[in-house]
């Protein structure tokens, strides 16, 4: 996997156009230089806890005795499960309900919706795939995230330009995208799976 497509997978993981609506009603009544710094202190928590997971991942799954094949095949299911939620959204939305009133503060917007658990199991799956890459990955991760901030910050703007069908419809695509993806990780999983003989 290349730093662009492992950009992409992460970018689409982390699904910046479908939180917009979320964010904005999260952030409602709030003066926009507090939104601002609101969404700057929950998108750095959210990349703090996946550059954890990307580090430190490998070693929580030694430690668990688990085998890459196996995460592999479990994070492929868990990004298919999220990406048919993003073609097929409940009514309250592909990460649930957006919460308690008030301001938030890490729950739900760093963690779930931006770090949320398919992301922290890719990164993770990157980490323990290739040892030797892992500042390729963290460059990666960094550029999604980059893209994600700068689509976050323009929240109020992209939601007035391209309104509420376009959004969804982009996010139906980039949840096709991402079943697509899945899929291949899923079968790259069972393949390297009944490749190793068992232990």
């Amino acid at each position: 996997m290349t730093i662009f497509s492992a950009a992409l997978m992460l970018f689409l993981i982390l699904d910046p156009l479908g939180n917009i609506p979320v964010f904005m009603s999260l952030l409602k009544g709030i003066s926009p230089s507090r939104q601002r710094y609101i969404i700057a202190r929950e998108l750095l928590i959210a990349l703090g806890v996946l550059m954890v997971f990307l580090w430190g991942g490998r070693y929580l799954l030694e430690a668990m005795h688990l085998r890459q094949e196996s995460v592999s095949i479990a994070g492929g299911i868990i990004l298919f499960l999220i990406g048919v939620r993003m073609i097929f959204p409940p009514p309250e939305g592909v990460m649930g309900g957006a919460g308690e009133a008030g301001e938030p503060f890490i729950v739900p917007m760093a963690i779930p919706m931006v770090a949320g658990p398919s992301g922290m199991a890719a990164v993770m799956l990157l980490g323990s795939d290739d040892k030797t890459r892992m500042w390729e990955w963290s460059l990666a991760l960094g550029i999604a995230w980059l893209a994600t901030a700068i689509i976050l910050f323009c929240a109020t703007y992209l939601y007035k330009i391209l309104g509420e069908r376009v959004l969804t419809a982009v996010e139906r695509l980039m949840g096709m995208l991402l079943v697509a993806l899945s899929v291949q990780m899923l079968v790259d999983g069972v393949r390297s799976y009944w490749a190793i003989p068992l232990t």
